[in-house]
C-alpha cells in the first residue's frame, strides 16, 4: 500500500538500529522500576503454569468450561450419526436373513407356480410399465436361513442338507408375501377394547415424537387373522387425529415361539432389526381439525391453522437441525475441548429433525386437493421428502402435484380400491384411481388401515384395483413390490429372488382372483401353520389380462330396446326360450325396457335387426338378475360423517325409511351402476351397522320418490338392534334391558291384537301398529344381532310371544358374526340370516368368536349355516360396498367347497334377501336385470348392461 495515501508502513525484514537515547545508560531509579516489574512479571508467570491449558483438560475428565469430556465426544460421534443417510438395506450377498431364528431347518418348495416380481432381463423400463417381460413361470424355491436361496426348475432334493422340509406346491401360484403399508394392527387391537386403544396420541396436535412400538400388542389376535390372508409385512402407523402422529415400525407377523420365534415382544417383530430406516406418519385434512378445533380456545380450526401447525413445527425442527450442525461444524474445527456448551438436543423434535436430515420415511394421510398441495408446498419450503400421500382420494386428479413434491421422486398414492362416501373428504375419488395414477407415471398401492378394512384381505384391494382396469403385474405389485421399495426394503422384500427375505406364500387360487386363500405362509423361510385348513378347489386357472380389462368404464347410454348376443351363462331367475339348453351362446332381446326373449332368439335377433336395433356381441356373456342392497344406509345418507346430509339417528323414536328417503346420490349412482337396482334399508339407531324402525323398498335408480314403481315397498320390515349400541336408548340402559323392553312391546301388541282394538287413524304408523303386525305374523321382524348369546335370547322371547298367540313370529337376523354357534337353532326355528359383514373380523367384543376362514378356520359362518339348513343372504355393513355384491357373492362361491352353484351363490345377493324376508322381489320381467361380459363371481367380470325397471337399459 503507498504509504503517501496514509497506509500501513512498509514492512522489512532487518530492524532499524535503536535511536541515541536509547541506547543510552539507564538511571538507577529506573532500574529499580524495571525490576519491580520483572519480579511481577515472574509471579504472574509462575501463576499461570499453575492454571489448566485452554485446550487441554483440567483433570482429564472436565474441560476449562466444565464440560464432560466423555459427553463431548459421545456428542462428536452423534453428530455423525446425524449426518449419516440411510442406505436401503441389502438382499443378495448375505449369508443368513439378520431375523433367522438358529435350529430352523430349510425348506424346499416343490413344483410352484412363481411369480417372481420383476420382468425378465433384458426388458426395457418402458415395455416393463407395460406389463411386457411379467410371466409367471414354473419353478422350485429353496428357503435356508431365513432367506431365499435358489429359484429354479426341478431342484434335486439329494442335493439339499438333511432334514430339509419338502412342500408339494401342486402347481399351485407361489408369491412374495403381500406387504400392508398403512396398518394399526396391534395399537388398534381387536376386539376394540377401551382399555387396548391406543392408536392416536391426542394430547397434542403435534405428536412427532411418540412411537407405534410404544403401543404395540403382539398377542392382538388380528395380527394372527392378518397373516392367514398372507400378509406377512405390516407398517404399523399412528392413527390421523392430529397433524403429526408420531413414528411408525415396519414388524412381520410371526409372533414368538408357535411362529417360530424365540421371543414375544414388538422388537422381535421389526422387520429391519438392524433399524435401517425410519418411519413417520402426519395427517392433513379434516380429522385435526375436527379433533383439536376450539373456536376462540385453541386451534387447528382450518386447513389453513393445520398449514400454520405444521410450518410452525418445521420451523422449530429447522432450528434445532441448524444449531447441531453449527456446533458439529465448530466442534470438527476446534476440537470438543473448546466447545463451550454441548450438542444442542431436544427429543421432542429428534425426530422431525431427523425427517429434515433424510432419515426417516414420511407417510402422509391427505386427501383432498387443498391437502395435497398444501402438504407439497411445506415439502418444497422445509426442504423433505414424502414417500406417500395415504388414502389419497384426489390424487389421481392432480398428478402435476405430486410431481412437484421435493426430491423428484412423486409420492406413491396408498389407496382404498372403491373405499368412498364416509366423510366430506372421502366424497370426491373413484375407484378407477389407481389406473389413472399408473397412466400418469406414478405408484398406486393398496392397503387396508386395518381395523378400517380387515387387512386379511388387503390383496382383494388389489384385486379390485385389477377389475377396475390397473394392469395385472401393476396390481400385484402394488402390494408386493411397490410397498417394499416405498419402505426401503426393494432389495429384501416383495419378490422370489434369491437374497430375498424368505417371505412365501402359495395360494389356492390366482391371488388376484376372488376368493384367493393362502395353502401355507413362510416368514423368514419358517412355516406358519402345522396343520392348515385347505379349502376344496381345482387347479387354479391363473388370470389371462385383456386389454379390454385395463380399459376405464364410459359413462352409460341409455337405451329403449337393444340386442345382446354371445351369452354363454343366463343366472337370472327367467325361461331360456327357443328349447336349447345345451347351445353354445344364447342372446337376449330387450323391447321397450323390457325382456322379450331370453335363448337362441333366432327370429327376435333377425327382426330387431331390421328394425336397426343395436346388437352389442360379447365374448363370455353373464346374463342376471339385478341384486339388491340391504342393511346399510344407502337412500338415507350421502356423506355418513355429515349430518346435513344424513336422515340422522333414531334412539328414542320410531321411524319409516320411507319418510326420510333421500334419492339422487352418488352411492345410489354407484349401486345402479354395478347392478344394485334395488335396496331395502332401514333407519338407523345411533350409528353404523344399527337399525330402528321400519325398512324401505325402493329402486336405485329413481330420481323421484313419488314416480310409479319408484318405491315398490313402503314397510317392509320392523327393525331393532340388540347390539352393544342398544345401551344408549333411554330405559334400556343394558343388553339384558333391551331384550325385555322388546319382549315386553311384543306382548302389549299381542295384547292389543287379541283384544281386536281399532286402530285410530293418528296410529297406523305408530311403532304398535307395526308391532301387532309382526305378532300376526304379516311383517317380519329383523333384529340387528352379532352375538350368539343375544341371537339365543333373540330366540327365546319369539318363542314366549308365539306360545301367547296363534301366529308365527317371521323373524330374521342381520349381522350374525356369531350366528354360527347357533346354526342348528336357528335351522330349527325357520330363522334367517342376513350376514354384513360376509367376513366378520371380530372388531367388536360381540363379535370375537367370528370365524375368519381358512387356513386358520374351516369356513366361515356362511359355510357353517348353508350346511345347517338356514336361509343365508349377504347385507351389507356399509354403504361403499355397493359396487362389491356380486363378488362378496363369488367368495362364497369359491369358497364354498361345491355347496353353492353360480345361480344359487347369485341368489345370496338378491333372492334370498326376500325369502327371509317375505316380500315380493322385482323380477327380471319387470326390467331388474344385469348383463356382464364374464362371470360376475370373478374379478375380470365387466357390468356391460344393467337396467332397473325404469324403462331404460343402460349399456356400458
Amino acid at each position: 500500500m503507498d504509504e503517501k495515501g496514509g497506509g500501513l508502513p512498509p514492512y522489512t525484514a532487518v530492524a532499524p538500529p535503536l535511536p541515541a537515547w536509547k541506547r543510552k545508560k539507564m538511571r538507577r531509579s529506573r532500574g529499580l522500576k524495571f525490576l519491580a516489574v520483572a519480579c511481577m512479571g515472574f509471579i504472574a508467570y509462575a501463576q499461570w503454569r499453575q492454571l489448566p491449558s485452554r485446550s487441554e483438560p483440567h483433570n482429564g475428565n472436565v474441560t476449562v468450561h466444565g464440560l464432560s469430556v466423555q459427553r463431548l465426544h459421545d456428542d462428536l460421534t452423534t453428530c455423525s450419526k446425524l449426518r449419516q443417510k440411510p442406505q436401503d438395506p441389502i438382499g443378495e450377498g448375505r449369508e443368513k436373513n439378520a431375523r433367522y431364528i438358529d435350529g430352523h431347518a430349510p425348506t424346499l418348495i416343490k413344483n410352484a407356480t412363481v411369480w417372481v416380481g420383476e420382468p425378465a432381463k433384458g426388458t426395457s423400463a418402458a415395455d416393463a410399465r407395460k406389463g411386457k417381460g411379467y410371466s409367471w413361470i414354473k419353478a422350485d424355491v429353496y428357503l435356508e436361513y431365513g432367506l431365499i436361496k435358489k429359484v429354479e426348475f426341478d431342484i434335486a432334493a439329494s442335493s439339499l442338507p438333511k432334514g430339509t422340509h419338502v412342500f408339494d406346491a401342486k402347481g399351485r401360484p407361489l408369491t412374495a408375501g403381500i406387504i400392508d403399508m398403512h396398518s394399526h394392527a396391534g395399537v388398534d387391537s381387536l376386539p376394540s377394547l377401551d382399555g387396548n386403544e391406543d392408536t392416536n396420541e391426542l394430547s397434542a396436535d403435534i405428536t412427532p415424537f411418540v412411537r407405534s412400538i410404544d403401543g404395540i400388542q403382539p398377542n392382538d389376535h388380528q395380527i394372527q387373522v392378518i397373516k392367514s390372508g398372507g400378509v406377512t409385512t405390516s407398517l404399523v402407523l399412528p392413527g390421523s387425529g392430529n397433524n403429526m402422529g408420531g413414528e411408525a415400525y415396519a414388524i412381520k407377523l410371526a409372533v414368538g415361539k408357535p411362529d417360530g420365534r424365540n421371543e414375544t415382544s414388538a422388537t422381535d417383530m421389526l422387520a429391519d432389526p438392524e433399524r435401517n430406516w425410519r418411519f413417520m406418519k402426519m395427517a392433513c385434512g379434516e380429522n385435526a381439525k375436527r379433533v383439536y378445533g376450539r373456536v376462540g380456545e385453541q386451534g387447528p380450526t382450518s386447513r389453513m391453522g393445520e398449514s400454520w401447525e405444521f410450518r410452525h413445527a418445521f420451523e422449530q425442527a429447522t432450528k434445532l437441525v441448524r444449531a447441531q450442525d453449527d456446533w458439529c461444524d465448530a466442534a470438527t474445527a476446534v476440537g470438543v475441548h473448546n466447545m463451550k456448551g454441548y450438542l444442542p438436543q431436544e427429543l421432542k423434535w429428534e425426530s422431525l429433525g431427523a425427517l429434515l436430515r433424510g432419515q426417516i420415511h414420511l407417510n402422509t394421510h391427505c386427501y383432498t386437493i387443498p391437502d395435497l398441495e398444501a402438504f407439497v408446498d411445506h415439502t418444497n419450503e422445509f426442504k423433505f421428502k414424502v414417500r406417500a400421500f395415504h388414502h389419497a382420494h384426489q390424487t389421481y386428479l392432480v398428478p402435476e402435484i405430486l410431481k412437484r413434491a421435493y426430491g423428484g421422486d412423486p409420492p406413491a398414492s396408498a389407496i382404498f380400491a372403491d373405499n368412498m362416501y364416509y366423510k366430506a373428504e372421502s366424497y370426491v375419488g373413484s375407484e378407477f384411481a389407481g389406473k389413472y395414477l399408473w397412466d400418469n407415471d406414478l405408484t398406486p398401492i393398496y392397503v387396508s388401515d386395518n381395523p378400517v378394512l380387515n387387512a386379511q384381505h388387503v390383496l382383494f384391494e388389489a384385486a379390485k384395483g385389477h377389475k377396475y382396469g390397473l394392469p395385472y403385474h401393476a396390481a400385484l405389485a402394488s402390494v408386493t413390490t411397490a410397498p417394499a421399495e416405498r419402505l426401503g426394503f426393494g432389495n429384501r422384500l416383495g419378490k422370489i429372488k434369491p437374497g430375498f427375505d424368505a417371505d412365501v406364500v402359495v395360494w389356492d387360487s390366482d391371488p388376484l382372483e376372488v376368493g384367493a386363500t393362502p395353502v401355507q405362509v413362510w416368514i423368514d423361510g419358517t412355516a406358519q401353520y402345522e396343520h392348515p385348513i385347505v379349502l376344496n378347489k381345482t387347479v387354479p386357472k391363473l388370470i389371462i389380462s385383456e386389454e379390454s380389462t385395463s380399459t376405464i368404464a364410459e359413462e352409460p347410454v341409455d337405451m329403449n330396446s337393444v340386442v345382446f348376443t354371445g351369452i354363454t351363462n343366463v343366472l337370472g331367475d327367467v325361461e331360456i326360450q327357443g328349447g336349447r339348453k345345451d347351445a353354445k351362446s344364447y342372446s337376449a332381446v330387450i323391447r321397450n325396457g323390457k325382456v322379450t326373449c331370453v335363448g337362441v332368439c333366432a327370429e327376435e335377433v333377425r327382426m330387431a335387426s331390421t328394425s336397426k336395433i343395436p346388437v352389442i356381441e360379447l365374448k363370455d356373456g353373464h346374463f342376471t338378475g339385478s341384486f339388491t342392497a340391504f342393511g346399510s344406509q344407502i337412500g338415507l345418507n350421502a356423506i355418513d360423517a355429515e349430518d346435513s346430509t344424513d336422515n340422522g339417528d333414531n334412539v328414542n323414536v320410531f321411524t319409516r325409511a320411507e319418510d326420510g328417503l333421500s334419492l339422487d346420490t352418488k352411492k345410489l349412482h354407484a349401486a345402479y351402476k354395478y347392478g344394485v337396482t334395488k335396496a331395502i334399508t332401514a333407519p338407523k339407531f345411533n350409528g353404523g351397522q344399527t337399525h330402528h324402525g321400519t325398512s324401505v323398498g325402493f329402486l336405485t335408480g329413481a330420481t323421484n320418490p313419488l314416480a310409479n314403481g319408484t318405491i315398490f315397498a313402503s314397510d317392509v320390515a320392523v327393525h331393532y338392534s340388540l347390539n352393544p349400541d342398544a345401551k344408549e336408548a333411554e330405559g334400556t340402559p343394558s343388553l339384558s334391558a333391551a331384550v325385555g323392553a322388546l319382549r315386553r312391546k311384543l306382548l302389549q301388541a299381542a295384547t292389543k291384537l287379541k283384544k281386536n282394538e281399532t286402530i285410530e287413524p293418528a296410529d297406523l304408523y305408530s311403532e304398535s301398529t307395526f308391532l301387532q303386525k309382526v305378532v300376526n305374523g304379516s311383517l317380519p321382524l329383523v333384529l340387528t344381532i352379532h352375538n350368539a348369546d343375544i341371537i339365543a335370547a333373540a330366540l327365546r322371547v319369539k318363542k314366549d310371544v308365539e306360545s301367547l298367540t296363534s301366529s308365527k313370529i317371521h323373524l330374521a337376523i342381520i349381522g350374525g358374526a356369531e350366528s354360527h354357534l347357533v346354526a342348528d337353532e336357528l335351522a330349527a326355528a325357520q330363522v334367517g340370516v342376513v350376514l354384513a359383514p360376509l367376513q366378520s373380523f371380530a372388531t367388536s367384543w360381540d363379535q370375537r368368536r367370528a370365524l375368519s376362514g381358512a387356513p386358520l378356520t374351516n369356513g366361515t359362518a356362511i359355510d357353517v349355516l348353508l350346511d345347517a339348513g338356514v336361509t343365508t343372504a349377504i347385507g351389507l355393513e356399509e354403504d361403499w360396498l355397493v359396487r362389491d355384491l356380486g363378488l362378496l357373492a363369488g367368495i362364497a362361491y369359491a369358497n364354498g367347497g361345491g355347496k353353492l352353484s353360480k345361480k344359487s351363490a347369485l341368489e345370496l345377493v338378491s333372492g334370498n334377501v326376500y325369502k327371509i324376508l317375505g316380500a315380493k322381489e322385482p323380477k327380471v320381467e319387470e326390467g331388474h336385470f344385469v348383463v356382464f361380459e364374464g362371470s360376475p363371481l370373478r374379478i375380470q367380470s365387466r357390468v356391460k348392461a344393467v337396467s332397473g325397471g325404469l324403462g331404460v337399459v343402460s349399456v356400458f
